[in-house]
């Protein structure tokens, strides 16, 4: 079966043949073919398809790729943001009240849940979603949460080193998340991550960890630099690690050590407008020439938001992003943040995640925020939206 979305007013390719950052081609139409992009070009010049989708000169995007959430959990903490919201600082201690929801879940809880917020980010053109464990904090229920994390997300990561459970000392703790728990966990994960910060995990904690990941075939990505300045990010850089995620506090020493390296800047503009804490400096990383990606971090504590197009919105107008910038790190810098070379971009051989929106632009992304702007989705060729 093949499908042509044509009379494409702006189709966002971001090939980077096409000379400029989105790889813009108007008055386009797109092909669908075995749940891949089979053609992309000029309306005019679009061959035959078995079914056609008339864009009516709307705008169409690669499906957003959000390469950090956290979703297997249970329970709300709405109370928790209220309390933040008059004035209370936020030090993700609230992580331990999700804990025990979490545990007194139940299987089909927890994946009725996870289906539920990954078909709503669907709707809003996400389609693909990295989910991260961290919620569980024995072996048991960690295993629990990758497991059931790999029925339903694209990507999975162990993140049973998120904090330090009650009844645990720090060193006890990381022994666990670096062997029994990773054990039981691997086989159900593609990513190592730890919460590298001041009440968490320290440096050296954190590299036995990444490191024993590594050495089970698990790949490394790292909280890094949420709450203060320290040596997560060059931590991340030395292990090769995918992503630094948030990096909110840089030196200049961490600012360029991203810039000359595979290692992705993972802003999350979500949780520093939840928690009121500054903005990362995307200009910073950007002018330095850093790979940035953008990404929801939804979780039920620091940033309870589905929306990519909201974080778009933020880093547009509070990280002083260009329009085009942040959907290209909404789209192909979350595919580098997770390593892939199948998503974020609608060239020929790409998997087919297109989001439609209502608009004519991606610049409305920006623009209208808090207007739903999706109008439909195909991921890997099928209409999800």
């Amino acid at each position: 079966m093949s499908t042509v979305i044509t009379n494409i007013g702006e189709l966002v390719t971001n090939d980077p043949a096409a000379g400029d950052g989105l790889g813009v081609i108007r008055d386009a139409a797109l092909v669908i073919e075995d749940g891949t992009v089979a053609w992309t070009g000029p309306a005019a010049g679009a061959p035959a398809t078995d079914e056609s989708f008339d864009a009516a000169g709307r705008a169409v995007l690669p499906g957003f790729v959000d390469s950090h959430a956290h979703l297997v959990f249970a329970g709300e903490r709405a109370e928790e943001f209220a309390a933040r919201m008059s004035g209370q600082k936020y030090a993700a201690g609230g992580i331990r009240t999700t804990v025990e929801r979490t545990r007194a879940a139940s299987d089909d809880d927890l994946r009725d849940n996870l289906r539920r917020l990954i078909g709503e980010m669907a709707r809003q053109g996400t389609t693909t979603v990295e989910c991260k464990s961290g919620y569980g904090l024995t072996v048991e229920q960690e295993e629990r949460a990758v497991r059931i994390a790999a029925e339903l997300a694209d990507e999975v990561t162990y993140l049973g080193a998120h904090v330090v459970p009650a009844g645990y000392d720090t060193a006890a703790y990381t022994r666990l998340a670096a062997t029994d728990m990773l054990s039981a966990c691997a086989p159900h994960a593609r990513w190592v991550d730890v919460f590298c910060e001041q009440g968490a995990f320290d440096a050296d904690q954190a590299r036995e960890v990444l490191q024993a990941g590594i050495k089970a075939g698990l790949a490394p990505r790292l909280h890094a630099n949420q709450l203060t300045q320290g040596p997560a990010v060059q931590l991340a850089v030395e292990l090769d690690a995918a992503s630094a995620d948030h990096c909110t506090f840089l030196s200049d020493a961490d600012v360029d050590a991203l810039a000359s390296s595979r290692t992705v800047a993972t802003l999350l503009p979500g949780v520093e407008f939840s928690t009121r804490q500054p903005y990362p400096d995307a200009r910073r990383l950007l002018d330095a020439g850093a790979t940035v990606a953008l990404a929801t971090d939804c979780n039920p504590g620091s940033c309870y938001s589905s929306s990519m197009a909201f974080c778009i919105a933020v880093a547009v107008r509070d990280m002083h992003m260009t329009p085009a910038e942040a959907v290209w790190s909404a789209t192909a810098g979350g595919a580098r943040a997770l390593r892939r070379t199948d998503v974020g971009h609608l060239t020929p051989g790409a998997r087919a995640d297109v989001h439609v929106l209502t608009a004519p632009s991606h610049i409305h992304l920006a623009y209208r925020p808090g207007v739903p702007q999706t109008a439909a989705v195909w991921k890997h060729g099928h209409r999800v939206g």
